[in-house]
């Protein structure tokens, strides 16, 4: 799955010079988080809404106290960047940037891994230079739920055959363990052995609920330390 699955398109944008009421306005009508900012066809920034949380109209900037200047900073108080920001009244002067973008060809979980590194909730989706959709982290979430009702095969075959595609996939975790055994009756996986913790045994469980064809995972295995003491 890539980008231009789940991209929203086409995109809301603005340009630089558009007006910050008519930001808020925009945001609030369109029910959006976030817009592009264009300069002709080239991506220059984003707005989103906490570009416009210090506001000196409602009372949300940082304020200056007395003082000398270098009393304010020393407190660290607002200088000029934090003026312009919350006193700005178009677009280019609130916006971030540079732009954190995506190739339209881009896979899902590396733009998971970009907006989770950089700590954003948007990035643009780009065809070479030009704009054709964005993907929010509520894309991604779309396409989880997308993707979780899509059912799955009735099965993959019997019990041995189920044994053998988990054992696959157990195999290759590093908290599974030769001491850990598994058996499937009538569609029942069946742990036995020893586990380090409940954790493995979360893992183990998730891991044949994935399996078509499972229709429980009773795990009877003990965890080290409830092994009784060899005195």
């Amino acid at each position: 799955m890539n980008a231009k699955d789940i991209m929203t398109a086409p995109v809301i944008t603005i340009a630089p010079d558009t007006s910050i009421r008519d930001v808020a306005s925009l945001l609030l009508e369109r029910r959006i988080s976030g817009v592009p900012v264009l300069d002709g066809t080239r991506v220059v920034g984003i707005v989103s809404e906490s570009d416009l949380l210090r506001r000196h109209e409602i009372q949300t900037d940082a304020k200056r106290s007395g003082g000398s200047w270098w009393v304010r900073l020393l407190r660290g108080e607002p200088g000029p960047a934090e003026y312009v920001r919350s006193h700005a009244v178009r677009a280019a002067d609130v916006m971030s940037r540079p732009v954190v973008s995506v190739a339209e060809t881009a896979k899902v979980a590396d733009i998971a891994e970009v907006l989770g590194r950089r700590h954003i909730k948007r990035v643009p989706v780009l065809r070479g230079e030009k704009l054709v959709g964005i993907v929010t982290r509520a894309s991604l979430v779309q396409a989880l739920a997308t993707a979780m009702h899509v059912p799955k095969r009735t099965s993959v075959g019997g019990d041995e055959s189920i044994r053998a595609h988990l054992l696959n996939e157990l195999v290759a975790q590093s908290w599974w363990h030769e001491t850990s055994n598994v058996i499937v009756t009538d569609g029942i996986v069946h742990y036995w052995g020893v586990c380090h913790n409940e954790a493995e045994k979360r893992a183990a469980r998730v891991a044949a609920e994935n399996i078509p064809g499972v229709r429980r995972i009773d795990d009877h295995r003990i965890t080290y330390a409830e092994l009784p003491s060899m005195g």
